[in-house]
């Protein structure tokens, strides 16, 4: 009889026990599900207009005084400027444009003859109103795909930039990111240049490929300031593997500010034809036509809010100077490049593309370029930088070389296929 009472006891337990985790997970769940939820409120501001993509991206055109941006303490009472006081000197009226060549010039770099504007996917389903800005809508499983709402739409830390003063291998090793860059180090106002588009392989869903400009301030620790914009493939953000435009900052080494596109408050909007992480297209074909960017960041010397051209004359907007602190002054770094995660989830390196995924020996029509390299310097004038210098942590993988001439100004090639005999 005792054996019978201890093993109904038993019973009743283990039904107790199952009942309470039954409740704690649904409890949990749904705690998730109303964070996300609420997340979705404030990322997604209410539209004048929708436009569907193509690629199955909703564009929201909303009130340029409604967006995100202005979620932020420091903006509450923010005047918008709707154009920058100054330009460098001067801004090249570089389209964005598509080299249909292939025969290349006498002096070995192609010649860039027929020029076609690049668009971006929802443009052929509308456009947003003036007065507008377009925002790509957030859904509910984009931020599932993140480890958690307060990390989405985030780099995870600071280790994931290029440091090449002061390199740590083993760092390397654990944060899985790989560059292939060319970097200046001086007293600079702003970068600009020209990319062409590709559409990089992506092995795990948690890895990323894109290409872009960095403005570095402070060091490599808890102060670090950061201005990014480019392009990237990265399907753990958008949930798919278009390349897309991209801008990310940062004011504290990537720990609690600052966030991709406008997933979070802070970069000002003020162009209604781009949608910043919208996809775009035509992209570059391998041995075919090469598709390019412009982007030109720089320093307005009388307020101090940083600007972002993209293409010819398409001002998109501005990270306000009162988000940082070493960058309110000046930038002390430049990067400009790629950059992969490598998750070695296999124990092997990835096959993760870096730009076309051929390595720079290949040249024009087969490799990644930047092209037209230029910073602006302390009397708010474009040019060349004097001096540069390239770094790649595993050449094996991802490399970069560069060249210079009349055509192309300070240029190079940059990129690699990840795993190969050569980078197992």
């Amino acid at each position: 009889m005792m054996q019978v009472k201890l093993f109904f006891c038993l019973l009743v337990l283990l039904y107790l026990f199952a009942t309470a985790r039954f409740c704690y997970a649904a409890r949990s769940r749904f705690s998730g599900t109303v964070e996300v939820l609420k997340h979705l409120d404030r990322l997604n501001k209410p539209p004048i207009k929708s436009i569907q993509s193509p690629d199955g991206d909703i564009i929201d055109c909303v009130h340029m005084s409604h967006q995100p941006a202005f979620d932020h303490a420091f903006l509450k009472n923010h005047t918008i400027k709707t154009r920058p006081n100054y330009h460098p000197n001067w801004i090249n009226n570089d389209d964005i444009k598509v080299s249909s060549q292939m025969n290349p010039s006498k002096d070995g770099q192609p010649s860039l003859e027929k020029h076609e504007t690049i668009t971006q996917l929802w443009h052929s389903n509308g456009k947003c109103p003036k007065g507008t800005v377009p925002i790509r809508r957030t859904k509910k499983e984009d931020i599932l795909r993140a480890s958690s709402v307060k990390s989405y739409g985030k780099k995870k830390s600071f280790s994931t930039l290029a440091q090449p003063s002061s390199i740590d291998l083993d760092l390397i090793n654990q944060n899985g990111h790989q560059h292939a860059i060319v970097y200046a180090e001086g007293q600079f106002y702003g970068a600009k240049a020209t990319m062409n588009v590709w559409n990089p392989k992506i092995q795990q869903l948690n890895e990323f490929s894109l290409s872009q400009i960095w403005l570095l301030g402070g060091s490599f620790a808890s102060d670090l300031n950061s201005i990014e914009a480019g392009w990237q493939v990265s399907p753990d953000l958008y949930g798919d593997n278009n390349t897309r435009l991209f801008i990310y900052w940062t004011s504290d080494a990537y720990q609690a500010t600052g966030c991709y596109n406008l997933l979070c408050s802070g970069f000002i909007q003020v162009n209604n034809e781009i949608a910043i992480g919208g996809s775009i297209s035509p992209i570059s074909h391998y041995d075919g036509s090469q598709y390019d960017i412009t982007i030109l960041i720089w320093k307005d010397p009388e307020e101090g809010n940083w600007w972002m051209q993209f293409g010819n004359g398409k001002v998109l907007g501005y990270w306000p100077a009162t988000l940082f602190s070493y960058l309110t002054e000046s930038a002390s770094l430049i990067e400009w490049g790629g950059e992969v995660v490598n998750t070695a989830s296999d124990g092997q390196h990835t096959t993760t593309q870096m730009g076309s995924g051929e390595f720079p020996r290949e040249g024009f029509t087969k490799a990644s370029y930047f092209r037209n390299i230029q910073v602006v310097d302390e009397s708010n004038n474009l040019r060349a930088p004097k001096d540069i210098s390239t770094y790649s942590e595993q050449p094996n993988c991802y490399d970069v070389k560069t060249g210079s001439n009349g055509n192309w100004g300070n240029h190079f090639y940059y990129g690699g296929p990840g795993r190969s005999p050569k980078c197992p």
